[in-house]
């Protein structure tokens, strides 16, 4: 499934190369720090263990990689993969303690790595960037053991009318946050478009399907702003 905003030339990379050094801080403005429970709720869903390989994909600056690691072992060794390098960068930097991290330019489409070989495919408000859907799901079982698990955390469609009239109020103001704080509203004007032509729930769970995964479920946060969606390669 292609995805017109992302297929346009050049149009994501162009957007994180402008925010990579506020990602943290910008994330943490638009969201009053929700972000950060939610990203908790995320690592938590995946009841992390130790001895299992995990690999990030969209990781920005690495908030779910540290996660996990919190959780496990910091000797754990996962995976962080993202497109952008600047982002993979200052990740790098922000986790300079964190010594078992493997960084790794790649995208949700087309992962450097081999097949079968992660008990945890994460992927967290970045599954909305890829150009193809498909692929990039095609991709997380092809990278997942037999057993392994995916989740994705990601924007959604929310389930209460007056809630949604509020959000998407509030969504108009974001780029005007972003032009203060960045210093150019364009990237966060794509961010907000990006969420409204997004798949709902409910059609992410069938693209899943349609890629093999099996015991597809979903479950929303705050409404719906989010959800948290998980798959499992039996095979």
């Amino acid at each position: 499934m292609q995805q017109y905003l992302q297929n346009k030339k050049g149009l994501v990379d162009k957007v994180f190369n402008k925010v990579f050094d506020k990602y943290d801080l910008m994330n943490d403005f638009m969201s009053f720090g929700v972000h950060r429970i939610w990203k908790k709720d995320f690592i938590l869903s995946m009841n992390p263990a130790r001895g299992k390989k995990m690999i990030d994909v969209a990781c920005g600056t690495g908030d779910i990689g540290k996660l996990y690691l919190d959780l496990t072992n910091k000797n754990e060794e996962i995976f962080c993969v993202d497109p952008n390098k600047s982002m993979i960068k200052k990740g790098k930097k922000k986790l300079i303690n964190y010594k078992n991290i493997k960084w790794l330019i790649g995208t949700a489409e087309n992962l450097p790595v081999k097949n079968n070989s992660f008990d945890y495919y994460s992927i967290s408000f970045g599954l909305r960037n890829a150009k193809n859907l498909d692929k990039a799901l095609s991709e997380a079982y092809r990278v997942l053991k037999p057993g392994g698990r995916f989740l994705c955390l990601e924007f959604s469609k929310i389930d209460n009318e007056n809630l949604n009239i509020l959000y998407r109020n509030y969504s108009k103001i974001i780029p005007e946050i972003g032009k203060i704080i960045v210093g150019d509203p364009k990237p966060y004007e794509y961010l907000i478009k990006s969420i409204e032509k997004f798949v709902n729930q409910n059609q992410l769970i069938e693209l899943m399907k349609k890629n093999k995964f099996e015991n597809c479920t979903y479950r929303n946060l705050s409404a719906g702003i989010v959800a948290i969606h998980s798959g499992w390669k039996i095979k």
